[in-house]
C-alpha cells in the first residue's frame, strides 16, 4: 500500500484548471519532491490531499483512508506547513507550540515531552518566550514545522518549507527532513530549488497543472536521450541566435548560466565541433526542461 495515491486528480477554478488528472503513488517512509514554477499547481495539489480543498474531480486515500470520505479521519494522520508562515505572530514561540498541542489532543505528559523536543529540534529553546513575530525568517519555518510535527504523524505535507530562507537555514531544515523519513515519516514535499529535490527518494515534475514525469532523480536524467553538450558563451542568447540563424541542428538548445546547453543525438554532434563544448551529465534543471518540451510537443500534435 503506497502512503499517498492519487487517480487523475483534478481541480478547476471556473474555465481555468489548476491541477490536471494527477496520478501519483507515494511510498511509505520515503521523501516525494514536487517540483514545479510558481503557479504550475504544486500547493493545490498539497491542498487537496491534506483535505483543505476539494477535488473536482477524481480520487486518492492517504493510508488507504478515502479523500472525499474519509477527510477527518485523514487530518489526524498528516502534518502539514503551508507555504506562508501560519502560526500566531503575537504569541510566543511557547506558546504556538502549546496551542498546537491542544488543538491536536495531547496528553498532559506528551505534551510537555514534545514541546521540549520540538524545542530542541527547532534550536529555540533559548528563544521560547519570544514573540514569534521576531523570529527571522528560517527560525518562523523551524518553528512552524515543530507545530506541524508536534503529534507525530506518519504523513508530512511541506509546502515550500524553505522559500525566503537563508542558505545556512535551508540545509538545516533539509537535515530535520531526512531524520523525520528515516524514523519512518513519510513526506511529500514542494520546491522549486532543483538542488533540493537532487536529495528526494522520487521527484514528480508539475507543469501548467499536468505531472509531466515522476520518477528517482537518476532514473529522470538516464530517460534523456542523446547527449547533453555545455558550450561556454560570453553572451549566451547571442550565441543561441548565432546556432539558429546558423540551422545547426539540436533536440533542444538553451541558455543556462554562462552557457548553452544543447541536447543532441550523436549524429547532431559533428556540427558544433567549432565551438569549445564538452559533454556534461544533465542536472534535474536540464531534465525539467526536456520534460516540459516533451509535453509541449504533445500537446501540438
Amino acid at each position: 500500500m503506497h502512503a499517498v495515491e492519487s487517480v487523475n486528480l483534478t481541480k478547476r477554478f471556473g474555465s481555468f484548471t489548476a491541477v490536471n488528472n494527477v496520478n501519483i503513488a507515494i511510498k511509505q517512509g520515503s521523501i516525494y519532491g514536487f517540483l514545479g514554477p510558481n503557479g504550475s499547481g504544486k500547493s493545490t495539489t498539497i491542498k487537496m490531499l491534506c483535505g483543505i480543498l476539494e477535488p473536482t474531480s477524481g480520487s486518492g486515500t492517504i493510508l488507504g483512508l478515502d479523500l472525499a470520505r474519509d477527510s477527518e479521519a485523514i487530518k489526524t494522520k498528516i502534518g502539514y506547513m503551508s507555504q506562508k508562515f501560519s502560526l500566531y505572530d503575537d504569541l510566543t514561540v511557547l506558546e504556538n507550540l502549546e496551542f498546537y498541542a491542544g488543538m491536536y489532543s495531547l496528553s498532559r505528559d506528551m505534551r510537555k515531552n514534545r514541546i521540549e523536543e520540538m524545542l530542541d529540534m527547532a534550536g529555540l529553546k533559548h528563544r521560547q518566550n519570544d514573540m514569534a513575530a521576531n523570529l527571522s525568517g528560517g527560525y518562523k519555518q523551524r518553528l512552524a514545522l515543530g507545530c506541524a510535527i508536534l503529534h507525530k504523524p506518519p504523513i508530512l505535507f511541506l509546502d515550500e518549507p524553505t522559500g525566503g530562507v537563508d542558505p545556512k537555514s535551508r540545509r538545516m531544515f533539509w537535515d530535520i527532513i531526512y531524520n523525520l523519513a528515516v524514523d519512518g515519516t513519510t513526506v511529500m514535499v514542494t520546491t522549486h530549488f532543483m538542488d533540493e529535490a537532487e536529495h528526494c527518494d522520487e521527484i514528480g515534475f508539475i507543469f501548467e497543472g499536468n505531472l509531466i514525469a515522476s520518477d528517482a532523480p537518476d532514473q529522470l536524467k538516464k530517460n534523456i536521450p542523446g547527449l547533453l553538450l555545455e558550450i561556454p558563451a560570453v553572451n549566451p542568447m547571442g550565441l543561441l541566435e548565432e546556432l539558429t540563424t546558423k540551422n545547426i541542428k539540436a533536440l533542444d538548445m538553451y541558455p543556462y548560466g554562462t552557457s548553452i546547453h544543447a541536447l543532441v543525438l550523436p549524429d547532431q554532434l559533428a556540427a558544433f565541433a567549432a565551438y569549445q563544448y564538452k559533454i556534461i551529465s544533465p542536472s534535474l534543471e536540464d531534465v525539467f526542461v526536456f520534460y516540459v518540451q516533451s509535453h509541449r510537443k504533445e500537446l501540438m500534435a
